[in-house]
This record gives C-alpha cells, sequence and structure tokens, in this order.
C-alpha cells in the first residue's frame, strides 16, 4: 500500500499575548484580521467565516484535541506548529504548543519549524522600516540553549520523525550562521542519546535546493506558491504588476487555475524534496488591496493539485514521501483546511480522495 506522509504547518496566533496587545490592541489575535476583511471586487471571497471548529481560542484544550480529531481523519500525519524563538530565548506565541507539549494531549503527531524572521515589512503589517522584533543569531552558546528549550519536544514519542531523526524545519534556511547552527544540533543530538537531526529548509526558490543541501540540510521544502508572478506571466506584466504595488499599492490577483500549473516541479520526485499543496492564498486580511490573491480557487482544482503533487512523491522511500500543506489554519492568508461557511469540508474530502487513490494503487 501507497501511503504518502502530509504535516500541515500549523498557525499559533489564534489567542491574545502581550506583545500583539501592545503592538496591535488589547485582546487581538489572528480572528481580528479575519473579522476585518473585506471583498475587494466582484466574486472575492472575503469575508471568511469558520464553520465547525468557529472562532477557537487556542488556549482551549478541547480546541486544540477538535483540530486533531478532525485532521486525522482527513489523513494528516501531523502538525507543524510554528516556534517562534528570538534571541537571548525570547519566544512568543508558544503557549498551544507548550500545553499540547506538557499535557499529552491531543495523542496527535506534530514536530516544530522554527519561523526564524523578522516581524517588519507590510507582510507583517508593518507600514514603516521599524521592525516590531528583529531576529538575530547570537552564536553556539544561544544556539545550545534552544536546542535545549526544544529537547523535551523531540524526546516525545508524539515527535514526527524521518528514519528516527526528528523533523525540524526551518522557515529562513539561508541565515549566516545556518552551517554552524545545524553542526551544533546535530551534535548535542548524539550527545542526548537521539540519532540526529532530520533539517528541512523551507524555500520559495527552487533554484537553491542543491545550495541548501550543501549547507547541511537534509530536505528541502519547496513552496511556489509565487512561481506564476516570476515565469508564467510576461515581462510586461510583471512590470505593470510592480508600478500597480508600489504606486498604487494594489496586489496581483491571478486566477488559481493558472497559478497552480507552477505549484509543482520536476525536483519534487527528488527524495530530498518535500513539495508544498496550496488549497488557496488571500493575504488582504492582513495587508488589504495590497496583499497577493489567487481567484476562484475551489476544492475541486486543489484535487487536481493534490493528485498531481501526490504522483511526483509515490515513488520515494516511504519515511520521505513527505508533502507539506500550507496551511491547516492560516486563516490570515485564506490558506486553511479547516471547514469554513462556504465550502465546508469539502477541502478535507478532496485531501482524503487523494491520499486513498494513491494507498488504493498496486
Amino acid at each position: 500500500m501507497q501511503k504518502i506522509r502530509v504535516i500541515a504547518l500549523y498557525l499559533p496566533q489564534f489567542h491574545p499575548i502581550p506583545e500583539n496587545d501592545l503592538w496591535w490592541g488589547k485582546g487581538f489575535t489572528e480572528w481580528t484580521n479575519v473579522g476585518k476583511a473585506k471583498s475587494l471586487f466582484r466574486g472575492h471571497y472575503q469575508p471568511r467565516v469558520p464553520a465547525d471548529l468557529g472562532y477557537y481560542d487556542l488556549r482551549l484544550p478541547e480546541v486544540r484535541q477538535a483540530q486533531a480529531d478532525l485532521a486525522q481523519e482527513y489523513g494528516v500525519e501531523g502538525f507543524c506548529y510554528w516556534h517562534y524563538w528570538f534571541a537571548s530565548g525570547k519566544k512568543l506565541l508558544e503557549r498551544p504548543f507548550s500545553e499540547v507539549l506538557l499535557s499529552g494531549k491531543p495523542d496527535f503527531p506534530f514536530c516544530l519549524g522554527w519561523a526564524n524572521h523578522s516581524w517588519k515589512g507590510k507582510y507583517s503589517g508593518v507600514n514603516n522600516k521599524n521592525a516590531l522584533i528583529e531576529q538575530q543569531y547570537n552564536g553556539v552558546e544561544e544556539y545550545a540553549t534552544h536546542f535545549y528549550e526544544v529537547l523535551p519536544a523531540f524526546k516525545d514519542k508524539r515527535y514526527i520523525t524521518v528514519d528516527g531523526k526528528p523533523f525540524f524545519l526551518i522557515f529562513d534556511p539561508e541565515f549566516q550562521d545556518a552551517p554552524v547552527f545545524i553542526d551544533c544540533w546535530q551534535k548535542l543530538a548524539v550527545d542526548n542519546g537521539l540519532p540526529g537531526i532530520h533539517f528541512v529548509a523551507h524555500t520559495y526558490q527552487s533554484g537553491r535546493i542543491p545550495a541548501l543541501l550543501k549547507a547541511g540540510f537534509d530536505a528541502v521544502n519547496v513552496v511556489r506558491l509565487f512561481d506564476y508572478q516570476r515565469v508564467g506571466i510576461s515581462l510586461l506584466q510583471q512590470v505593470i504588476n510592480k508600478i500597480k504595488r508600489e504606486v498604487f499599492n494594489t496586489g496581483f490577483y491571478p486566477e488559481y487555475r493558472d497559478a497552480m500549473r507552477f505549484f509543482s516541479g520536476e525536483e519534487d520526485a527528488e527524495p530530498h524534496v518535500y513539495p508544498t499543496v496550496v488549497p488557496d492564498w488571500d493575504h488582504s486580511p492582513r495587508t488589504g488591496a495590497y496583499g497577493s490573491i489567487l481567484k476562484n480557487a475551489s476544492p475541486e482544482l486543489f484535487g487536481k493539485h493534490l493528485a498531481r503533487t501526490f504522483n511526483d512523491v509515490k515513488t520515494k522511500p516511504q519515511q520521505q514521501r513527505i508533502v507539506i500543506i500550507k496551511s491547516w489554519n492560516e486563516w490570515g492568508e485564506g490558506n486553511y483546511m479547516e471547514p469554513d461557511l462556504k465550502f465546508g469540508r469539502k477541502y478535507l474530502d478532496a485531501l482524503k480522495k487523494a491520499i486513498e487513490n494513491v494507498a488504493g494503487e498496486p
């Protein structure tokens, strides 16, 4: 039986924290962005309203259990929680995962993705050059502190592994100290009874795969979300889009059907490449008209995207048949698998059908 390992990226910003209260106002969560979204053109699907799970608060264990139950029912192997660790041990949005780890519930696989980017720029909702918080890399001593912070997670029986090694995704893998960081953690992993760490680089540029593997990463998670904008349209259209964005503060709104043709690539069949599947994309809840939007996404089109991607990975070694979903619950980016009022569970149905189709092949 063929098996696809589907791991869904998971955003923890659905509960208030003091920093977001300070930056955005008392009680801010991702639902604040989702609730204020407006339709920008005829047929634009906004605002989006959650269905089965409602406007949840991730401080509630019942919500986390319901998410896991839903994901497991439709074939998701586990969640990859975004992990926000900054200089000097500063953490943000850590509560949901910390409670999952300490409580042992839900009994559902997980791994971590280090969101090692500064919070600044329009895609973080900041309209000036200031940073809300900067990411810094302060050397081996701090890297060791970081390692021991996540070691209990690595040793948890629920932690997702590849060939026995904990799967650890890095959002920005090309920071200057990456090889030092990787070497430090690999040594500490062995010192602490682990066979090593399975480091995965997260990149939007498939051309960077060889360099990332050379830098010490075991695999590369490729996200081709914006490839259509780079290579699928004419040079003239690219210039027009740049003018619209920089002069008129308006984003690019292609059809999902057109963009999805560029979501896959020949590299996806390589054992050390983990492709990304994208159910939809609409950044307007966070950035308004400036944000990129894919028009007319649907569960049917997503099903075709899944089928192509799964076909690319199904012949790899079992442990490396990994596909990353972007994302489980990024409501502020319009990419989520959780049910909404328009589509219900149809995106989840498409996922389950695609998984079963591969599993049913000889």
